[in-house]
């Protein structure tokens, strides 16, 4: 592991190095560096930085496109009339992950990939490899874990057709609420590992800052997150395959989490419910799938009668749809699900079939 540790080290100050120099350069001349500009320099900064030659060539060159992309999208946002921050200087935790972008890897075997110039290690797959591998990347967790990702070009594999439908309103109270009456209960991640968070942090709080005791201590605290981490990812998964495996056409609202989690008495269980994650996957999912998949405006969609379309106000309290004019009663999820299906299949150019209540 240690000469993972010092090709991750000789990346991060090569990344530092070229965003200074993209700095200076701005500052003096107006006018930025290309990647290929910076690429050019890469000979001169190996005779000065012996150590640099210990990396192979296309994960140094990685480098130089991973600054240039951070940089076009901070003029993009600058252009769209944001305030982005600039580019920063990565520290040692803040830079975790390198990339061969075509060669330098391969795989043998038996359950091991050759890394050029750092050697063979043995890895656990997570699943098989299939289709033609294009790139691997090398990431190191807070918990100091080490994993390697590959990006493979392989054809989808489409399901059988199907004609189910589904609408899906997503909440807090139940995680999700099918159009089919069915609910997915809420995890509460976070929720359910608030007491042993607390202890650890609490620890953490009485060490002193910049010991090494401290700095031990922090993957005590990150053990903890990432814990939470993979149970919510592996709940979203299994969620997202069993909604793409049954629907056809899957309806849902089309969200603006970040705005959502300004709202301070709620951020939290936002932020934990991770709806933009579990809506994220049964995209790909679905696209992979060969599922229609499409996104509504989540207006009115809980104000609005699904049988008769007539709208009223409901506060987040009230939790029953009581329709005045044509007398339905209505869990409040439930109706929100109905009429997210309801204006996707309309969206769609699809026939919705009359609900039975």
């Amino acid at each position: 592991m240690s000469k993972l540790n010092e090709t991750l080290d000789e990346c991060r100050w090569l990344y530092n190095h070229l965003l200074e120099k993209r700095k200076a350069a701005y500052e003096q001349t107006g006018k930025g560096l290309s990647c290929y500009q910076q690429q050019a320099t890469y000979p001169i900064l190996k005779a000065e930085r012996p150590s640099l030659s210990k990396v192979h060539s296309q994960v140094l060159q990685n480098v130089a496109v991973r600054i240039d992309l951070a940089m076009q999208a901070f003029f993009r946002r600058v252009k769209a009339g944001e305030t982005p921050g600039y580019p920063r200087f990565r520290g040692r935790d803040r830079y975790d992950s390198f990339t061969f972008p075509q060669s330098g890897f391969s795989l043998t075997h038996d359950n091991r990939v050759t890394l050029s110039k750092i050697g063979s290690v043995k890895m656990v797959y997570h699943r098989p490899v299939k289709g033609s591998i294009k790139t691997c990347t090398i990431h190191r967790s807070s918990t100091g874990k080490w994993y390697v990702s590959f990006s493979v070009e392989c054809e989808p594999e489409r399901l059988p057709d199907c004609p189910e439908q589904v609408g899906i309103d997503v909440g807090l109270i139940t995680f999700a609420t099918l159009s089919t009456s069915e609910e997915i209960a809420n995890p509460k991640f976070i929720r359910s590992e608030e007491q042993a968070l607390a202890r650890v942090q609490r620890k953490h709080s009485t060490l002193a800052q910049g010991t090494p005791e401290r700095r031990k201590h922090r993957k005590v605290v990150a053990r903890v997150h990432e814990r939470i981490g993979f149970r919510r990812d592996n709940f979203t998964h299994q969620q997202s395959r069993q909604i793409i495996d049954r629907f056809g056409v899957i309806c849902v609202e089309d969200l603006h989490v970040n705005r959502m989690v300004h709202n301070h008495c709620l951020a939290k269980s936002i932020s934990d419910a991770a709806w933009s994650q579990f809506l994220d996957r049964v995209s790909s999912k679905a696209e992979e799938a060969g599922r229609t998949f499409i996104t509504v405006n989540p207006a009115s969609t809980s104000q609005d009668c699904s049988r008769c379309h007539h709208r009223q106000k409901m506060p987040l309290s009230e939790r029953v749809y009581h329709c005045p004019c044509c007398l339905l009663v209505i869990d409040r999820d439930l109706n929100a699900a109905m009429n997210i299906k309801a204006v996707g299949l309309h969206s769609l150019g699809l026939s919705l079939e009359a609900p039975g209540f």
